[in-house]
């Protein structure tokens, strides 16, 4: 087979070959594989285009999605896999970005909690249970959250009170209101004993 033309289109190179077959590829491909006009070729060669094609689309996807956000290891291989990327080109890109430095569960989850701590406080218990669904393991989870909160000096107490400027009471009834506040801090991750404080302090018992 012959490459009979290449054509530049939208970021892409159309390559067109003597048996009216079309590919499109990227031109980091077209590039490294030295690929030009009149070119002898075989169905290997395809191949091998078509493999380091499929690789090089999904690093630039991957990089897409940290560009808007960074994300745990595995929200990232879901987000590709989710883009019919297959199963062993997912592992390789993400290893090779973490490998980079470009995806790190740890840095994550720090940032992760200091947002929280920051915008949206939750306790201990809420915030390993956030990190761990979104794809960071136990371990590190339990470890970057102690070790965030002891760095800020924000007891699981102080978090609660944040979480409560927040909060409204309906004011209709007392009693459906301490109900409601009680709800909200259980589902924000908070213990027994600190929410016992917080409604105290918020709505006194009669």
């Amino acid at each position: 087979m012959i490459i009979t033309s290449l054509r530049a289109r939208r970021g892409r190179v159309i390559l067109i070959l003597d048996d009216e077959r079309r590919l499109r590829l990227s031109e980091e491909t077209v590039h490294s594989e030295g690929l030009r006009k009149g070119a002898e070729v075989t169905e290997r060669d395809v191949s091998r285009w078509e493999e380091r094609d499929t690789a090089v689309s999904a690093r630039e996807a991957a990089l897409r999605l940290l560009a808007v956000r960074p994300r745990t290891r595995q929200e990232l291989k879901r987000r590709l896999r989710g883009k019919d990327f297959p199963e062993g080109v997912v592992d390789a890109c993400v290893e090779r970005l973490a490998g980079a430095g470009l995806v790190d569960d740890a840095d994550f989850a720090e940032a992760f909690v200091r947002d929280r701590i920051r915008l949206r406080p939750r306790g201990r218990r809420e915030l390993r249970a956030e990190l761990q669904r979104k794809g960071v393991d136990r371990g590190t989870a339990n470890t970057v959250v102690d070790r965030v909160l002891d760095e800020a000096g924000v007891s699981e107490l102080e978090l609660a009170r944040a979480a409560l400027r927040r909060w409204r009471p309906r004011g209709d009834d007392r009693q459906k209101d301490r109900q409601r506040l009680y709800g909200y801090l259980v589902r924000r991750g908070f213990g027994g004993e600190t929410i016992s404080r917080v409604m105290e302090e918020a709505l006194p018992s009669e």
